[in-house]
């Protein structure tokens, strides 16, 4: 039975995440043994500064005594997972990687590229994050191999899932994220409360909900960010759906208690099962980049060409599409929901007609051009029947893969190395 002890809230890891300076030696003492891999200092702060860089604040003293166990503990699951991975030959190409970094700066509007720029800059080597998403893809598949056909649910079942939506229309329903840390000993429920709660402040002060559920979160929608979907009230924790039920669009509760562990959710948007108009828009995008961050009371002779030149695009989509072609944004950025838009840009786009090109939308990065293709209403809230084998398939898959991971804990050999172990 695996056991993590509070002396991990050590001084040495304190100095390491100031900034003092440690010995080499101190950075590299090794914290745990996993059936023969070892977790060091050195991970654990390089998992703390990838924190503290989407907390866009430094790691204080503080916050390093109620990091370091919860992070240990994270890792050593990671380790577990990831042997496992290795054991069964599941096979994780860097393409597979380079997706998901890509999936992640799509989500948190950065340009190709921009989340290793981020990392590096603030002294995080982009290795700890690659590890950690190599690790996610290999379990995911693991664990879908592990499912067996058993997981894919049949037409009787689908049938009988879609009705029990339909007879719940009229309520309402929530489309939410979440972040679920695991509690599997008693003795350290308050340390990873703690931890938690620092999250959920995190979150509140700006940090991106998908990187925090990427790197933190040990559901299976980690990967998709901490992407719940659509949900009922009974569909999720009877104290998850309570809290649901009274939070606003837009906010983080406070941590949950569920079987297992601490959920953080968060309620994107709210609506009534069965019925959400929406109007579906495609069109075509270029963005033209300036040379520089603008300053909008002194432009560059660069910035001047660059809105002129977007402000002579025309030809409709086609016209759109040929701009797009030099720059590094695709042109279709697939189907777009116009009420889910940023409000200035929704006014602008609600008013076009097909066909008809808007003005150069201008930002401190460069002039974007917009032109709607077509334009549709759909029902959003209409279960589909790959919808509800989706959702089916989540939930069992989430089942085995906490199954899967305690049967890995209870195999492992797992030495917690102590400071008093390691002087003696």
């Amino acid at each position: 039975m695996m056991r993590l002890p509070r002396v991990l809230q050590t001084l040495s890891l304190v100095a390491v995440l100031l900034g003092a300076g440690p010995a080499t030696a101190q950075t590299n003492r090794i914290l745990a043994v996993v059936n023969g891999d070892v977790v060091t200092q050195s991970d654990v702060t390089s998992r703390a500064r990838l924190f503290a860089l989407n907390a866009g604040a430094g790691v204080g003293p503080q916050m390093v005594e109620r990091l370091a166990a919860p992070i240990l503990r994270l890792l050593v699951d990671e380790r577990l997972r990831a042997q496992e991975v290795q054991r069964r030959r599941v096979s994780i190409t860097d393409a597979d990687v380079a997706e998901s970094i890509a999936d992640i700066e799509r989500r948190n509007s950065l340009p190709p590229g921009g989340l290793v720029r981020q990392l590096r800059g603030a002294g995080v080597e982009p290795r700890t994050l690659y590890e950690q998403i190599r690790v996610q893809i290999g379990w995911a598949r693991l664990v879908r191999a592990m499912g067996g056909p058993q997981t894919n649910p049949g037409e009787t079942e689908i049938a009988e899932f879609m009705a029990a939506r339909r007879a719940r229309s009229g309520q309402p329903e929530f489309l939410a994220s979440e972040i679920f840390v695991p509690v599997d000993d008693p003795d350290e429920e308050e340390a990873v409360k703690r931890f938690v709660a620092d999250v959920v402040a995190q979150l509140r002060g700006g940090v991106p909900f998908p990187v925090a559920a990427t790197q933190f979160s040990q559901s299976q929608t980690a990967l998709a960010g901490g992407d719940l979907g659509w949900v009922s009230a009974e569909e999720v924790d009877p104290d998850v759906a309570d809290v649901l039920g009274r939070m606003p669009p837009g906010a983080i509760a406070n941590p949950i208690r569920v079987a297992g562990g601490f959920q953080i959710i968060a309620l994107r948007q709210r609506r009534i099962s069965g019925v959400q108009n929406a109007t579906i828009l495609s069109i075509r995008q270029a963005f033209l980049p300036f040379v520089g961050a603008l300053d909008p009371q002194n432009p560059t002779q660069q910035q001047r060409d660059t809105v002129e030149r977007a402000a002579r695009i025309g030809g409709g989509c086609q016209g759109v599409e040929a701009a797009a072609r030099s720059g590094s944004r695709p042109a279709d950025p697939g189907p777009i929901t116009l009420e889910n838009l940023p409000p200035a840009l929704r006014t602008i786009v609600a008013s076009m007609q097909p066909g008809r090109v808007s003005q150069p939308l201008i930002t401190p990065d460069g002039v974007l051009i917009i032109a709607v293709c077509e334009r549709t209403t759909r029902n959003l809230a209409e279960m589909t029947p790959d919808a509800a084998r989706g959702m089916i398939v989540r939930e069992r898959l989430e089942n085995v893969s906490r199954q899967q991971l305690r049967e890995a804990r209870r195999r492992a050999q797992i030495e917690m190395r102590t400071a008093s172990a390691d002087r003696g």
